[in-house]
């Protein structure tokens, strides 16, 4: 129902390129050239800045992209709320998860919601945490999920889970072969860590500052970009790695990896949702009732069942 040619230069405003635009929308570039030049001539001003093969947004184009997102946001909202007075659920969910949630914790809720409300379309950018809160304020996603420490005031988080971090080793590693090591002994153990702006990172950092620990006091040997690639390293390498148990539930089980406990030390956190204040419409609200549904009766310890 909306104005395509709205949809057309959001695409182009946010991503700065008539081709990613085309891609996006699955319309030919002189299409989407067609329907900017509508647009400018109706408005009868110039959007875009062209420097060669680069573009702008000029303070025109800025304008429209303001009034743009609360118009795309609107018809999203009034398409969702007429079908529902019909008991369907149509529409758009635009999502974004912090990468421990997008591998190890979503995908069999995801499948679940898809199986029982197949007309909802549903995207998912797979980021750490602090970009998974730009994403927010950039009006990208709708809803975010992430690996619970609460930084930004403008925004609003909703735990919807509690998770563990635990320090793991490989099987044949010689680290806490009795299970147990001592804080002192920790300071020691070569380590290999998520990356700046993970939420994993950011709660490990809380623990240790409750010991009035720091990382720069620890031996670090690396910070890797995702929780696969610590598993790998460790995998051939003496060091330990401090993730979340629901990632680790298979190599536990198979007896690949196991944990080692840090005496005085427990890694506990909160997945959380987290959206843009007061921008929550029944859309966004109806996904996180399901989904603290089926953690309230599929989930323990952090680890879906």
């Amino acid at each position: 129902m909306s104005d395509f040619r709205l949809k057309v230069f959001y695409s182009v405003a946010k991503n700065l390129s008539f081709t990613k635009a085309s891609q996006e929308l699955f319309v030919s570039q002189p299409a989407i050239t067609k329907h900017i030049r509508e647009l400018e001539s109706l408005y009868q001003t110039r959007l875009f800045n062209r420097l060669g093969n680069r573009i702008s947004l000029t303070e025109s184009g800025q304008v429209l992209l303001e009034h743009c997102e609360r118009l795309l946001d609107d018809y999203r909202k009034l398409e969702y709320d007429m079908h529902l007075l019909h008991n369907e659920y149509t529409g758009q969910l635009r999502l974004g998860a912090s990468t421990t949630i997008a591998q190890y914790v979503l995908p069999p809720v995801l499948a679940q919601y898809k199986q029982k409300y197949p007309k909802i379309s549903i995207s998912l950018i797979e980021t750490n945490s602090r970009n998974i809160e730009r994403a927010l304020q950039e009006h990208d996603i709708e809803l975010g999920m992430v690996e619970g420490v609460f930084r930004l005031p403008n925004l609003k988080y909703e735990p919807f889970l509690c998770d563990e971090l635990v320090p793991v080793v490989h099987v044949d590693c010689p680290i806490g072969k009795s299970g147990e090591i001592t804080l002192d002994e920790f300071k020691e153990v070569p380590l290999v860590l998520r990356e700046r702006g993970s939420g994993t990172l950011d709660a490990i950092e809380m623990v240790l500052a409750e010991q009035h620990l720091k990382l720069s006091s620890l031996q670090v040997q690396m910070y890797l970009g995702s929780t696969e690639s610590i598993k790998s390293y460790l995998e051939c390498s003496p060091s330990m790695g401090i993730v979340s148990i629901a990632a680790i539930g298979r190599e536990l089980k198979n007896g690949s990896f196991r944990i080692v406990d840090i005496a005085g030390l427990q890694f506990k956190r909160h997945f959380c949702f987290v959206s843009t204040q007061g921008r929550e419409d029944e859309a966004i609200l109806h996904f996180m009732r399901f989904v603290q549904e089926k953690f309230r009766h599929g989930n323990r310890g952090g680890i879906w069942l």
